[in-house]
C-alpha cells in the first residue's frame, strides 16, 4: 500500500509540476502582450480547481499513511491552495 500511494504521489507531482510550468508561460505571454489579460485570466482559472484536488489528495493520502513528515511539507502549500479557493468564491 505504501508503494502505490508514493507511485500516485511522484504522478501527481509531476502533473503538478507541468501545471506551474504551464502558468508561468502563461503569464510570460501577458507580460510580452501576446495575450490579453481576459484570455489569460480565463487559461489559468480553470486549472486552479485541478491542482487544488491533487495537492490536497495528496496531503491527505500522507496524513492517512501516517508520513507525517511529508505530509507537514505539503500542508502550507495544500492551505494556501484551499484559502486561494475560499477567496475566489466569495470575490464571485
Amino acid at each position: 500500500m505504501e508503494a502505490v500511494v508514493f507511485v500516485f504521489s511522484l504522478l501527481d507531482c509531476c502533473v503538478l509540476i507541468f501545471l506551474s510550468v504551464y502558468f508561468i508561460i502563461t503569464l510570460s505571454d501577458l507580460e510580452c502582450d501576446y495575450i490579453n489579460a481576459r484570455s489569460c485570466c480565463s487559461k489559468l482559472n480553470k486549472w486552479v480547481i485541478p491542482e487544488l484536488v491533487g495537492h490536497t489528495i495528496v496531503t491527505v493520502l500522507m496524513l492517512i499513511s501516517l508520513h507525517w513528515f511529508i505530509f507537514l511539507l505539503n500542508l502550507p502549500v495544500a492551505t494556501w491552495n484551499i484559502y486561494r479557493m475560499i477567496l475566489a468564491l466569495i470575490n464571485d
